[in-house]
């Protein structure tokens, strides 16, 4: 017996079945997902900026304030980006300080010798080449531990720099009159010009992680490097690709840090170590690989640099900024750890 309902006898066709779609389909809430640990540390900040503000409101409507913090901010979004690839592909690497040092150092030595800054720069970023492919080999060829092969690196190229340098500090004052400072840290209408090259190269590491096919194999090589190498990955020079990054962004950093002070010292980019750390896990990037964000690790590094001068402004002593970083790190990473496996 036929389904009637045709003159052809045929059953009649039933609707089709709606498509079911995943939550992530939709723009938006596809956004959110994809977003949630920059989102989450966003959300951080911003609290954190409304009680700051609330504390005091004088200084943090003025515009002085903010001039300050984007004056220096770009030098720790410079090793905050290629961080986050370094920690995603389930490495560390902690000798970024002195080789922010170390390049910088080249960099004041063309700069006194008397040839172009921009001739300097390329210096810098060359050093920083080198030493960052210096640290993979050791860690990646050599089998070393990340984490102890570069410690020992920070502490060699800091004491190099000391013994060569005996504790002088080299005054860069001709800076001033460079078409290489009025480009990457002079002011336009009283921004600081170097926040928009740290914007840039925010952009371009955001890029680089989630659309080129270098941030892809970053991703599959610190969650299985098995599974990557069987995909026919290169494990081996990914992951020595990632400290060379990391090299290229301290030497930028160092560089920047010198023309904003004009001087360069010995003990340049030591400041940054604890920081910049915090800065990528507060910005919702774990630390066992094949998960990051190179958005959040931005957004972590605003908040971690307005956290000493929230916490003077809004009367406190110096004395209580190492406490109100540990509390906002860990809140942060609770957070993420709450949220970590809707977003993983």
């Amino acid at each position: 017996m036929v389904e009637s309902g045709r003159p052809d006898g045929m059953p009649l066709s039933r609707p089709a079945e709606t498509d079911w779609k995943h939550p992530s389909e939709g723009l938006l809430r596809g956004l959110i997902l994809d977003n949630r640990a920059a989102l989450g540390t966003l959300a951080v900040f911003i609290v954190m900026m409304v009680i700051f503000t609330i504390a005091n409101p004088t200084v943090f409507t003025t515009w002085y304030l903010y001039s300050s913090v984007l004056t220096t901010l770009p030098v720790a979004l410079f090793v905050v980006v290629p961080l986050v690839f370094v920690v995603t592909s389930g490495e560390i690497d902690l000798s970024f300080p002195a080789t922010m040092g170390f390049a910088s150092w080249v960099f004041a030595l063309v700069v006194q010798a008397g040839y172009d800054p921009f001739l300097g720069i390329i210096a810098a970023i060359v050093t920083g080449t080198v030493l960052g492919f210096l640290v993979g080999s050791l860690v990646v060829y050599a089998g070393l531990s990340s984490l102890i092969a570069t410690l020992g690196m920070n502490f060699l190229l800091r004491g190099l720099i000391q013994i060569i340098n005996e504790g002088r500090s080299t005054a860069l004052t001709s800076l001033n009159e460079s078409w290489a400072y009025t480009i990457f840290s002079s002011q336009v209408w009283g921004i600081p010009v170097q926040i928009f090259w740290a914007l840039a190269f925010v952009i371009l590491g955001a890029l680089l992680f989630n659309r080129h096919r270098f941030g892809a194999q970053v991703k599959v090589v610190g969650d299985n490097p098995d599974s990557a190498q069987q995909m026919g990955i290169d494990v081996k020079r990914v992951r020595v690709k990632v400290f060379v990054f990391v090299g290229i962004g301290a030497a930028i950093a160092g560089t920047f840090s010198t023309m904003i002070n004009f001087t360069w010292w010995p003990t340049s980019g030591d400041g940054y170590l604890l920081p910049v750390l915090a800065s990528v896990f507060v910005g919702g990037t774990p630390t066992w690989g094949g998960v990051g964000t190179v958005l959040g690790g931005a957004i972590g590094a605003v908040t971690v640099s307005f956290i000493q001068t929230g916490v003077v402004a809004a009367g406190l002593s110096g004395f209580y900024v190492q406490f109100f970083n540990g509390l906002i790190i860990i809140l942060s990473l609770l957070g993420h750890r709450w949220n970590q496996a809707r977003y993983r």
